[in-house]
């Protein structure tokens, strides 16, 4: 391309060409989109594939299918719905192996009060909150593509709430299973469509402010527990507020024995963390500071006897043992459907972003579809078992990075805790204090409040990104994680669709002894030729923004209603704007054009063409240039004013306006 538009700056008789004019000698024809297409593109294939029958279609699809189904399918099929045939080959037993133990038993330790506790928030026995911190993670651990992903009690499990005990608790459990059944549904019906990609909506910004939101949650859901206070559990918006005037009101009340364990079980546990996080490289695997805490915790409340004599609340009798499976009314799945489609959103979206934080933090990928089918299977197989619907938890999952968790295979570890304290072990965790788990919990979520030291870089990064981590954030705050998630995504979305309308159409020229347009704004030598504009529009072309492109043209063209009017100059105020005869339009920044925006490029060829004014377009992609046809634009200009590139455009302008009579060129400094 160098050299295309090498030029003399108007050179007169017997004068040599430079380089330094839009005019001058070139090394080839400029090239049309359809000169292009017939010497380097399938130009005679192309009638051949558009007359191409349906038929002749679904059966290439059905052998592309075919063949899918042949063994080096089927175990690629099987590679992609098994996650461990993929991990498990490569996995370093001796780096990861103690990491993912220790992890996974710290987190299953963890597992069986968070279960027991909220078990007893809903009216049931506490063995079912057993269950949801077994199945949901087995599951998972089989089926699931984040590494460091913790799943149990989900969104979904205020709807299985009884208030004052109204309910039965086998009533309750036939509401969670239903709960469980319509959130199976939902997930397989977005797996079958594969609606993964809606995981990209989650920009940064909002997963990490919402993280950080839902961190300070459970942080102040747990003071009750770190103060010895017996509050009831708020839910709802202004949840964290509520929880925050109880606890102030109950302050005088608090157990000075349970605020003792709490500021001793913090001072252990914070250096701890703080210790595996510095010399993560030297250790072998990191300290298990909650595990040794429980430990001593236990051991100090049983022969001190602090339940008895100070109060101090204590995990209690854990009960053991399988339920039977019971199976779903069916009967109701229309209704279970239509009123889980909000859960199954939220599920979704929450553990959807707290996989894609450790996934780009330790760098691999996650499949978001591979994904709703794991989430999917983990709450029909948890339905069967009266369990809570389920997703991925903020808490174990920050925990189980903490411990050291490496792979899926902590899970597992998880998993075995559970059980043994399902079958054998449940007495051994009766006089573990309450407060200690709170404290275990509060210090998993430091790495999730240290994300807000990044606000200032990101500050001089992106305001607008800044604004949207920032509403998010109090959103979530000051609403619920639920409410919260869905401001985000929409401020999210707004912004982009704001900034599509803020764009500015730039007015290009020659640079200096170069072939390269730049805009006539920089501070750069640029060659402007009068009765030539060249314009570059770098945003997608759609309903949206049809009013932007259509003003910003005439005010550029000098295009009016009734009338044709002086363009406007990007040029020094002193330069004199001459009537535009040949207009480029680089089409390269349109992304993709609807037909609003395409009826609009019509009607600008139309009105260019009323006012005199030669329309070429350079640089159209595939997908715009086919809508700009469908909407009837070859009906107002032919194939020889469609161009592959501006430089080709802007060589055939100048043919033209040197056809009509030399001008002379105006440089602009």
């Amino acid at each position: 391309m160098s050299g295309l538009l090498g030029a003399r700056t108007c050179p007169g008789p017997g004068e040599a060409s430079d380089l330094k004019s839009p005019r001058g000698a070139r090394f080839r024809e400029p090239l049309t989109e359809a000169r292009f297409q017939q010497l380097f593109g399938d130009a005679e294939q192309e009638p051949e594939l558009l007359a191409e029958s349906r038929l002749s279609l679904l059966c290439r699809l059905w052998r592309r299918r075919a063949r899918a189904c042949s063994g080096p399918g089927a175990w690629r099929l099987l590679l992609a719905r098994l996650p461990p045939l993929r991990w498990l080959p490569h996995y370093r037993w001796r780096a990861w192996l103690l990491g993912d133990a220790v992890a996974g038993v710290t987190v299953g330790i963890v597992h069986v009060p968070q279960g027991m506790a909220f078990a007893l928030l809903t009216s049931v026995p506490p063995v079912f909150g057993l269950y949801t911190s077994f199945f949901p993670v087995l599951i998972y651990t089989l089926l699931g593509t984040g590494r460091h992903l913790s799943t149990g009690l989900g969104r979904g499990r205020r709807d299985a709430r009884s208030p004052k005990g109204a309910r039965s608790w086998r009533g309750v459990c036939r509401r969670r299973q239903r709960c469980s059944l319509g959130q199976f549904w939902r997930l397989l019906g977005m797996f079958a469509l594969q609606l993964g990609v809606l995981s990209t909506f989650l920009s940064e910004p909002v997963v990490k402010a919402l993280t950080s939101g839902a961190a300070l949650h459970v942080l102040v859901s747990q003071l009750p527990s770190l103060l010895g206070l017996p509050l009831p559990r708020q839910i709802g918006c202004f949840a964290l507020f509520k929880t925050l005037a109880a606890v102030l009101t109950a302050l005088p009340r608090s157990n000075p024995a349970e605020l003792t364990i709490s500021a001793l079980s913090l001072a252990l546990l914070v250096p701890v963390k703080e210790l595996n996080v510095r010399f993560r490289d030297r250790l072998p695997t990191p300290i298990p500071g909650e595990i040794v805490m429980v430990l001593l915790a236990s051991v100090l409340c049983f022969t001190s006897s602090l339940d008895t004599r100070y109060n101090v609340q204590i995990v209690g009798l854990l009960p053991g043992g399988f339920p039977r499976p019971l199976l779903p009314n069916l009967a109701e799945l229309p209704r279970i459907v239509a009123d889980s489609l909000p859960v199954a959103l939220v599920t979704f979206a929450v553990s959807a972003s707290l996989a894609s934080i450790y996934a780009d933090k330790y760098s691999y990928t996650i499949d978001s579809n591979q994904e709703l089918l794991a989430h999917g299977v983990s709450n029909l197989i948890s339905s069967l078992f009266s369990c809570f619907p389920n997703s991925a938890t903020l808490a174990t999952t920050s925990l189980l990075v903490d411990a050291g968790g490496n792979t899926q295979l902590a899970g597992l570890f998880s998993c075995a805790v559970v059980l043994s304290v399902l079958l054998w072990l449940g007495p051994f965790f009766y006089y573990l204090p309450k407060a200690v788990l709170a404290c275990i919990n509060i210090s998993s979520m430091r790495q999730m409040f240290f994300q807000m030291q990044e606000l200032p870089q990101l500050w001089r990064i992106s305001r607008v990104d800044f604004a949207v981590w920032m509403v998010t954030w109090v959103a979530v705050v000051t609403l619920s994680v639920d409410l919260g998630l869905a401001v985000g995504v929409v401020f999210s979305m707004m912004t982009v669709v704001c900034r599509t309308q803020r764009v500015q159409c730039l007015a290009l020229g020659l640079a200096e002894g170069t072939e390269l347009y730049r805009p006539l704004r920089e501070r750069h030598k640029l060659l402007q030729v009068p009765g030539l504009c060249i314009l570059s529009y770098p945003t997608p072309l759609y309903f949206g923004t049809r009013g932007q492109f259509r003003r910003t043209l005439e005010r550029h063209l000098g295009l009016r209603e009734g009338g044709k009017e002086t363009p406007k100059t990007d040029g020094p105020p002193d330069a004199v704007a001459e009537p535009i005869r040949v207009v480029v339009l680089d089409c390269s920044g349109i992304t993709f054009a609807d037909a609003a925006g395409a009826r609009e490029v019509v009607q600008l060829s139309r009105r260019c063409r009323d006012a005199g004014i030669h329309l070429l377009l350079a640089q159209c992609n595939a997908s715009v240039l086919g809508t700009l046809t469908q909407a009837g634009l070859l009906d107002r200009v032919t194939p020889e004013q469609l161009f592959v590139s501006v430089q080709d455009a802007a060589a055939h302008a100048l043919e033209r306006l040197e056809s009509a009579g030399p001008k002379s060129c105006t440089v602009w400094v």
